[in-house]
């Protein structure tokens, strides 16, 4: 099997600690190559793959003809400006969430992977978890009944990073396009169903950035309240309660780093069932998934239309609260 062969496009603290040693742990991918001029952030990288090449910029690496597809951990307001370039420059792409910040932007990006013919994608990793998997399994066959309320929570408290770019607004910093996506995408997995109306949104603003939001919506079978912070004790949770059971996933978003990974599923009469995944990792199994629809053109679970869903949501909740998507809050 020729393997994948990788680039990244800045060391990213993140992509140092997780997607990276993914990319070079995955089955079918090969980590060859760094864009950054900072030689004391590549040395974290090179650590792990000591054979990496370095490009001193963004546009050196795309024009590598070595390198396949490139995983961009940029700051949010980055994204679609380098997808689209990479995706001109031939490079398959895997870019951080949010991919977007405004769902209108999602035409452009899947206009230019359609013409460009290649795999661009959010790196929405959950989805390939296998706690997400048997979720969906569970509650589309029936397992609780008919699905009435979801609620989710994902919360940490980043607020002495001052300068971190999920505090600013001039990077698309805020709670919500960085963990939100989760508490949204997740329900709309699992689910399988849309929002139809977001009624309540109560969004706090410091720096002009979202730090708490409390989030009611409408889906067309159920409920669904969210709980999203960037300012609170860490906690998350993603709970689906039917009418006649209730599934819940206690490590959903930071699987086996937070917490170990496990669904529960309580059917009453002192029935309940457990599952766990210890050893799951969803960034190796996300570039493993990638890979494979690269190579055989298999489905990918997490294609920009599904990511456009979740930001057309996201869009609500800001209208709700009183925002115009993608724009800075007061």
């Amino acid at each position: 099997m020729t393997p994948i062969r990788w680039g990244v496009l800045g060391a990213a603290h993140f992509a140092k600690n997780h997607m990276a040693p993914a990319i070079h742990a995955a089955r079918g991918a090969e980590l060859v190559a760094l864009a950054t001029s900072d030689q004391a952030k590549a040395q974290g990288f090179l650590d792990f793959a000591p054979r990496m090449r370095l490009h001193d910029s963004y546009d050196a690496l795309l024009a590598d003809p070595d390198i396949d597809a490139v995983y961009i951990p940029l700051p949010n307001h980055l994204h679609v400006e380098w997808t689209i370039k990479a995706l001109e420059a031939g490079k398959h792409v895997l870019c951080e969430k949010p991919i977007a910040l405004q769902a209108g932007q999602f035409e452009t990006l899947i206009a230019a992977r359609d013409k460009a013919g290649l795999l661009a994608a959010e790196a929405f990793m959950i989805v390939h978890h296998p706690q997400f998997i048997r979720a969906r399994e569970l509650v589309q066959a029936g397992a609780i009944g008919r699905l009435r309320h979801v609620d989710a929570t994902f919360t940490y408290n980043n607020a002495g990073a001052v300068g971190n770019i999920r505090n600013r607004p001039e990077t698309g910093g805020g709670g919500l396009p960085d963990i939100g996506v989760y508490t949204f995408g997740a329900a709309r997995f699992v689910s399988g169903q849309e929002p139809v109306a977001v009624p309540y949104a109560n969004l706090t603003y410091e720096n002009g950035v979202d730090v708490i939001a409390r989030v009611a919506a409408d889906f067309p079978d159920f409920s669904y309240s969210a709980l999203v912070s960037m300012r609170m004790q860490p906690r998350q949770q993603i709970t689906f309660h039917g009418d006649s059971g209730v599934l819940r996933l206690t490590c959903p978003f930071n699987a086996n780093l937070f917490d170990v990974a496990e669904l529960t599923l309580d059917t009453g009469a002192r029935t309940v069932v457990t599952e766990r995944w210890p050893a799951a990792n969803h960034y190796v199994l996300q570039v493993e998934n990638f890979c494979t629809s690269v190579r055989d053109g298999a489905d990918y679970a997490c294609p920009l239309e599904f990511s456009h869903g979740t930001q057309v949501m996201m869009d609500m909740v800001f209208a709700a609260g009183g925002a115009a998507p993608g724009a800075t809050g007061s």
